[in-house]
C-alpha cells in the first residue's frame, strides 16, 4: 500500500505542476503562440486538469478501499466525503471572485457524486462516466455552447446569476459536471483496481497509449479531409468544448501517467527526494490556491505588469519566461512541502478542511 500511495502522490505532483504551467500561461501568455516553446506549453492544456480530476476520483476509492464496512461506517464515511464536498464547493466560489476559471467548486460536485458511488459496484463507476459523456453531447445538441461566454476575453458574463451559474456548472463552464464527471468516476474505477496484479499497469498503459495516439492520429488526418465545420469541430475541439475525442485522448493520457507513476513509485520509495515530491502531491489543494492568490501577483510583479493589463490581454509574456517561472514556482512549492511535512501530516489547507469537514 505504501508503494501504491507513493505512485499516486507522484502523479498528483505532476498534475499540480501542469496546472501551474497552464494557468500561468492563460494569464501571461498567448495560447496561439506558434513558437516551439509556446506550442510546448499548450501541450499541458487539458491533460493536467483531467489527471487532477481522475486522481481525485482515485482518492475517494482509496479512502473507502477496505473490503467490508458496517452500515454505520459507510454512512460516516459518506458523510465525511459530503462535508468535504461542501467545503470545496464554498472554497471554490470564494476563489471564483478572483479566479473565474476555478475548478474547486466543480470538484465539490464531483465529490458529492463520489460519496454516493463510493460503495457501489466497480462497473457503476464506468457506467456513470458513460452517462456523463452522453448527457453532455445531448445538451450540446439542445443548447448553444457559447451561451454566456465572451470568447475574446474568456470571461463568463452571467456567472453570478442563477441561470448562468447552473449553465456554467453543469454544461459549459471550464470543468462542467457534464462531461468532466467522467474523469472523476473513471478515476474511482482505477482506484478500485488491484495494482499488484501482474501486468495490470502495462495493460492500462497500453490502453491509454492506444486512446491517446489514436485520437492524435485522427486529428492529424482530419486536417487533410473535406469535412463539415461541425464534424471538424467535433474531432479537433480542445478543452472548450470537451468533445468525445478530447475526452478519450485525455483519459488515455491519464491512464499512461497514472500507471507509469504507480510502477515508478515501487522503485523510488527509499529515496528522500521522492518522498518530498510525494508530499508536494499530497498538498495539491494548498498549492492550487496558493499559485492563484500568491503566484500570479508575484509573476506580475517580477515581469513589471499590472493584473489589469493582464486581464485585458494588453501584454503577453514570452513563453520561455512563463516556463521558467512555472518550474521555479514548482521548485519553491516542492521545498515548502518537504519542510512542512517534517512537522505536519497534512498541508495547511488540507488540515483546515479536515478540521472543518472531518
Amino acid at each position: 500500500m505504501k508503494q501504491r500511495i507513493l505512485g499516486f502522490d507522484l502523479a498528483r505532483a505532476y498534475a499540480i505542476l501542469g496546472m501551474f504551467i497552464v494557468n500561468f500561461n492563460v494569464v501571461f501568455g498567448n495560447y496561439q503562440d506558434p513558437s516551439p516553446m509556446g506550442r510546448f506549453l499548450t501541450l499541458f492544456s487539458g491533460n493536467s486538469s483531467s489527471v487532477f480530476v481522475m486522481l481525485a476520483g482515485m482518492g475517494i476509492s482509496l479512502l473507502t478501499a477496505r473490503p467490508a464496512y458496517l452500515p454505520e461506517e459507510r454512512r460516516r464515511l459518506q458523510g465525511t466525503i459530503a462535508r468535504r464536498a461542501a467545503f470545496l464547493f464554498v472554497s471554490g466560489l470564494l476563489l471564483s471572485l478572483v479566479w473565474p476559471a476555478d475548478i474547486l467548486h466543480f470538484y465539490g460536485v464531483y465529490l458529492l457524486v463520489g460519496a454516493w458511488l463510493a460503495f457501489q459496484p466497480r462497473w457503476t463507476h464506468l457506467a456513470a462516466a458513460g452517462v456523463a459523456v452522453v448527457v453532455f453531447h445531448l445538451l450540446l445538441v439542445a443548447f448553444p455552447y457559447e451561451k454566456g461566454w465572451n470568447i475574446a476575453t474568456l470571461q463568463y458574463t452571467d456567472f453570478w446569476t442563477v441561470k448562468g451559474f447552473l449553465r456554467n456548472l453543469f454544461f459549459n463552464g471550464w470543468n462542467p459536471v457534464f462531461p468532466w464527471l467522467a474523469f472523476f468516476t473513471t478515476g474511482m474505477y482505477l482506484g478500485r483496481l488491484d495494482w499488484n496484479t501482474p501486468g495490470l499497469p502495462l495493460r492500462l498503459f497500453l490502453t491509454g497509449l492506444a486512446l491517446y495516439a489514436g485520437v492524435s492520429g485522427l486529428q492529424t488526418l482530419a486536417a487533410g479531409w473535406s469535412l463539415s465545420e461541425e464534424m471538424r469541430l467535433f474531432i479537433t475541439a480542445d478543452y472548450l468544448p470537451p468533445m468525445l475525442p478530447f475526452l478519450l485522448s485525455m483519459t488515455g493520457f491519464g491512464f499512461m501517467l497514472i500507471s507509469a507513476s504507480m510502477v515508478i513509485g515501487r522503485y523510488l520509495d527509499r529515496f528522500a527526494w521522492a518522498q518530498a515530491l510525494a508530499s508536494t502531491g499530497r498538498m495539491t489543494f494548498t498549492h492550487y490556491v496558493a499559485h492563484l492568490v500568491l503566484g500570479i501577483p508575484l509573476f506580475a510583479a517580477l515581469t513589471g505588469h499590472t493584473l489589469t493589463e493582464l486581464e485585458n490581454r494588453t501584454v503577453v509574456v514570452r513563453p520561455e519566461v512563463t516556463a521558467a517561472f512555472s518550474v521555479g514556482y514548482f521548485a519553491v512549492s516542492f521545498a515548502f512541502s518537504a519542510l512542512w511535512s517534517r512537522f505536519y501530516r497534512q498541508g495547511p489547507l488540507e488540515g483546515l478542511m479536515r478540521k472543518v469537514a472531518g
